[in-house]
C-alpha cells in the first residue's frame, strides 16, 4: 500500500454498534461513534434475505432471480441502506475529502459478529459512489491470533518463487458430482480462461500437483490431508482451494468445527465426524493436529505449514468473524503461518446456477473469480489488485445489468490481513 493513508476501523456489539477509527499516519482526527442497533439490524436483515440459502428449497433461485442482488436498482437500495446504517458521517467526510484530492486510502476493518457478512465494498454513500470507488478495503485478523505464541509467520517476499499448491474441485468420497458435496466447477476438459491460467503455472513448473495437462488438476481423488501435508512441508508460496466448505453455525459458538472438504476417506484420523465415506478436515484439525487423537501427536502447524498467501474459494469460508471466538479456517490459516487470506462471507452460486437462472449460456463468473483471485495473489499487493477487479465488475453490473456481474458473487470475497 506504500505511503497511502490507512484507517483502522473497529466495531463492537453492545445493543447498539460501537465504532472507532484511527488514521495510522495521524493525517486526520480519530473518531468514536455509536450507531443505532435497530437501523443496523434492519439493514443486515435485508442483506441476509438477499443471500443464497442452498439448504432451503428454492433459496438459491430466489437469490438469483428475485433477491436484492438480482437487479441493479434493488442492489443499489440495499447498498444505500447499509451505508446509512454503518458509515459514520465524520468518517464519510474524511474519505470524501481524500477522494476530492485524488488520494485513495486503505480501510482496514475489524467488524463485529453482527455485521461480519456486510460487503463493505459495495456500500453506497452517494448514488454514483460505492466504497470501492474511493478506497481499498481489507479485514483485520484479530490480534490474539496474529500474535499467538505457536504461530510461525511466513513472508511472501521470501517464498514467492516456491510452488503454488492448488486443490481444485477435489472429489469428495461418497458424493456424486451432482450431489451436495459434488463438483463446483463442472467439467473442465475444454479450454477456458481458468485452464489457461493453470497451463501457465504448469509451464513455469510452479504447480502442485505437477501434472501433464491442465484438465488433470481438477476433480482429483488423491488430494487428501496427507497429500496436502507432504506438499506444504516441501515448501509453497501460496495455497488456492476451490471446493466445498461447511461453515459452523454462529449459534453453535463452535467456529473450530468449520470443515474443508478434501478427498479424505472416512477412515482418516481427524476431529470431524465422518460423512458417508468421507471425513472433512476441520479448522480444529488444522489448529490441533493430532493432539489427543494419536499416541505421539503432531501439532497442526507442523503437519500443515500454511504458506504466506491462501485463497479459499468456497461457501462461507471466511465466516470466522461471525463468532465471538473466531477460531475457524481464517484463524487456522493464520496460526499455520499465512499473512493474507482471501475468503468468502456467504454461500456462492456455481456457474451452472448462474446460467440456469438468467446469466448468459457461456457465462462463467465463478471461474472468472478464481482467475482473478489467483492472479492477484501473485502480485506484490493483492488488495488493490482485487479491488480494481471488483470495480470493473461493478461497472459491468451498472452498465449491463447482466446477472453474471452481480455483486452476489464478487462482493462476497474479502481479504484478511495480519
Amino acid at each position: 500500500m506504500g505511503d497511502r493513508p490507512t484507517v483502522v476501523v473497529r466495531m463492537a456489539d453492545a445493543g447498539d454498534l460501537y465504532m472507532s477509527w484511527q488514521w495510522a499516519d495521524g493525517s486526520a482526527l480519530p473518531g468514536v461513534t455509536v450507531l443505532p442497533g435497530d437501523d443496523i439490524d434492519e439493514a443486515v436483515g435485508n442483506l441476509s434475505a438477499a443471500l443464497p440459502a442452498p439448504e432451503v428449497a428454492g433459496g438459491l433461485e430466489k437469490a438469483l432471480t428475485n433477491g436484492a442482488f438480482a437487479a441493479p436498482d434493488a442492489e443499489y437500495e440495499l447498498a444505500r441502506d447499509l451505508s446509512r446504517a454503518l458509515l459514520p458521517y465524520d468518517l464519510a467526510g474524511q474519505l470524501y475529502e481524500l477522494y476530492q484530492r485524488g488520494v485513495r486510502p486503505h480501510i482496514r476493518l475489524q467488524p463485529s459478529p453482527r455485521v461480519a457478512q456486510v460487503p463493505w465494498e459495495i456500500i453506497a454513500p452517494a448514488p454514483d459512489v460505492r466504497l470501492i470507488d474511493i478506497a481499498d478495503i481489507s479485514l483485520l485478523v484479530p490480534a490474539g491470533i496474529v500474535h499467538a505464541p505457536v504461530r510461525v509467520p511466513r513472508s511472501w517476499p521470501a517464498s514467492r518463487d516456491l510452488p503454488v499448491v492448488a486443490v481444485l474441485d477435489p472429489r469428495v468420497p461418497g458424493f456424486r458430482a451432482d450431489s451436495a458435496l459434488g463438483s463446483v466447477l463442472g467439467r473442465m476438459d475444454r479450454p477456458t480462461p481458468l485452464t489457461a491460467r493453470i497451463a501457465d503455472h504448469l509451464a513455469a513448473g510452479r504447480l502442485r500437483p505437477a501434472v501433464a495437462e491442465p484438465a488433470a488438476v481438477f476433480r482429483r481423488t488423491d488430494l487428501d490431508r496427507h497429500w496436502l501435508s507432504e506438499t506444504l512441508r516441501a515448501g509453497a508460496s501460496r495455497l488456492i482451494y476451490v471446493g466445498h466448505v461447511t461453515a459452523a453455525s454462529p449459534e453453535s459458538g463452535q467456529s473450530e468445527n468449520t470443515e474443508l472438504h478434501l478427498a479424505c476417506t472416512a477412515g482418516t484420523v481427524g476431529f470431524a465426524e465422518p460423512q458417508r465415506d468421507h471425513r472433512p478436515l476441520s479448522a480444529k484439525d488444522l489448529l490441533l493436529g493430532t493432539y489427543t487423537l494419536e499416541p505421539e501427536p503432531v501439532a497442526g502447524n507442523d503437519l500443515w505449514p500454511i504458506p504466506a498467501r491462501v485463497a479459499l474459494i468456497a461457501c462461507e469460508s471466511g465466516g470466522d468473524l461471525r463468532f465471538t471466538e473466531a477460531l475457524g479456517l481464517i484463524a487456522a490459516m493464520v496460526t499455520g503461518g499465512a499473512e493474507l487470506i482471501t475468503a468468502t462471507r456467504w454461500p456462492l452460486p456455481t456457474d451452472l446456477a448462474f446460467q440456469r437462472f438468467g446469466a448468459a449460456p457461456d457465462a462463467a463468473p465463478l471461474q472468472d473469480t478464481v482467475c482473478a483471485v489467483d492472479s492477484a495473489h501473485d502480485t506484490d499487493d493483492p488488495i488493490p489488485t482485487l479491488t480494481a477487479w471488483q470495480r470493473k465488475r461493478l461497472h459491468l453490473w451498472r452498465s449491463t445489468a447482466a446477472l453474471e456481474y452481480s455483486p452476489l458473487l464478487w462482493s462476497s470475497f474479502a481479504t484478511f490481513t495480519t
